[in-house]
């Protein structure tokens, strides 16, 4: 299957440290704290980044945290909810934005 995005490449992730071996190495480890378990659980931190990555459109941490979130008992059910809850916010934010468009269209108008 012919993609814009080798989902081979997802692998390769991890050679980010290659030419930055210490910022690379700053950012897993970082990564790794943020997803740890807190005052959220890692499977509540999946579902999050489920969410997230939708509204971002990365194809990579699509594919990684459905994985992630099937692996911790996340249902299909659940994790499409939580798809829906971020397009609602980007939908909003989306529409918010059309006070600037408002705005701009009450300063011209005569």
């Amino acid at each position: 299957m012919d993609t814009y995005y080798n989902p081979a490449d997802l692998a390769k992730f991890p050679t980010i440290t290659e030419e930055a071996p210490e910022m690379g190495s700053k950012f897993f480890d970082w990564y790794g704290s943020v997803f740890a378990e807190g005052e959220l659980t890692a499977r509540e931190k999946a579902l999050i980044a489920l969410a997230v990555a939708h509204v971002v459109q990365c194809p990579y941490c699509i594919d990684a945290y459905t994985n992630t979130c099937l692996e911790m008992g996340v249902s299909k059910e659940q994790m499409m909810e939580a798809v829906h809850a971020g397009a609602a916010i980007k939908g909003g934010a989306t529409l918010a934005h059309a006070v600037q468009m408002k705005n701009v269209i009450e300063s011209v108008e005569f």
